[in-house]
């Protein structure tokens, strides 16, 4: 069996964008196969995990648990919910003002606070039940869940995906201040997510965008921590405000003050050869060598490559060695594994793990080769 024919033998959501990117099947034949995403195979089962509150994700709680009498979850809940937030026991602790062995013993069926403790501890227990859902847990809470339906490729326009997004816009909100899902919120990692999602489903992200805009850094690039003072962008929040600027811009023709600050993130990528540091030319981060998939909020060498695959770049020697990575990372039969799984819930299994080859990361290496001019069959 041939990679491209391995490929095929897959999942909808994989066999037409194969079709699209390195086939060159006719386009009613992409079409019809893209279709399918909504119906069947990994497409389907996501949307049908969707709760009628238009979250995904809360599945992740137990559907009733025990309540002290202080109006408390059972321990078990109580843990659940705070790995689930990925906070952990020293923070939680110090945000209460007590000691950690104090909180976990409250975490392990030792006695309850009788004091007023409990009042803070309760708040902040029901804050975590609340505000999951909408970003959290990482990897099956709305925002991603969404992201990786994007990624399969759902056809905006089905019936499907309009009923799914219209949910989450009658009923998401953000954790942050409570805004509208499609209102976005404060920080600009998460709102390149919202702007990629609202643009590709037919939302109203201007407003995100226009923030966006105005919080480019002078390098270029965008970073969540600026609001905290730094001033030098980060791969992580330029990739996602990359993806969703151009997304915005396919579904609103290219406004120029749009494409022009995307264009200077981009040269950020490619001013730092897509995963070094421009002062001293070393690895900003090994991961970033490792491909996973899903990507979550994490930049890669080949989540990067594919963006500029996807925006029509025109392949820039500054690439080269990330393309040289790549090649690489093939296997001996021709395909790529997964790597670097990023920690966290997934709604299920769609390659064999870490180590083994992966549709995703072979079908995404094969036409970033493709589109630089290298061999990728």
């Amino acid at each position: 069996m041939t990679v491209v024919d391995w490929l095929l033998d897959s999942d909808p959501s994989i066999r037409w964008q194969v079709m699209r990117d390195l086939t060159g099947e006719p386009a009613e034949a992409v079409a019809a196969e893209r279709s399918r995403v909504a119906t069947e195979g990994w497409g389907a089962r996501l949307l049908a995990l969707q709760g009628e509150d238009g979250q995904w994700g809360r599945d992740a709680l137990p559907a009733s648990s025990d309540v002290s009498e202080k109006g408390l979850p059972d321990p078990g809940t109580r843990r659940l919910l705070r790995d689930l937030h990925r906070i952990s026991l020293d923070e939680l602790a110090e945000f209460l003002d007590i000691d950690s062995d104090t909180l976990s013993a409250w975490e392990n069926g030792e006695p309850d606070p009788k004091d007023e403790r409990v009042d803070s501890y309760r708040a902040a227990l029901d804050w975590m039940r609340r505000s999951l859902g909408t970003l959290k847990p990482f990897w099956t809470s709305t925002t991603y869940t969404l992201l990786l339906l994007r990624d399969m490729g759902l056809d905006p326009a089905s019936s499907q995906a309009r009923r799914a997004v219209s949910l989450v816009r009658d009923n998401s909100k953000w954790d942050e201040g409570g805004q509208d899902y499609f209102d976005g919120e404060v920080e600009p990692c998460i709102n390149g997510k919202a702007v990629a999602l609202g643009a590709y489903f037919g939302e109203n992200v201007g407003g995100i965008v226009e923030r966006l805009l105005g919080e480019q850094l002078g390098d270029g690039g965008w970073n969540c921590e600026a609001e905290r003072g730094s001033t030098r962008s980060s791969f992580n929040t330029t990739i996602a405000v990359l993806e969703g600027l151009l997304e915005y811009e396919r579904a609103n023709g290219a406004p120029p003050d749009v494409t022009g600050a995307r264009l200077r993130g981009q040269e950020y990528l490619l001013e730092r050869r897509m995963f070094r540091r421009l002062s001293t030319g070393e690895v900003v981060d090994p991961a970033w060598t490792r491909f996973s998939f899903p990507t979550g909020w994490h930049y890669d060498v080949l989540r990067g490559l594919d963006y500029l695959r996807s925006a029509g770049v025109e392949p820039d020697e500054r690439c080269a060695e990330a393309i040289d990575l790549v090649e690489g990372r093939r296997d001996p039969d021709g395909r790529w594994p997964l790597e670097n799984t990023h920690p966290g819930r997934v709604h299920f299994d769609m390659d064999e793990g870490d180590g083994k080859p992966s549709h995703w990361n072979t079908l995404r290496a094969m036409r970033v080769l493709a589109w630089y001019g290298r061999p990728a069959l």
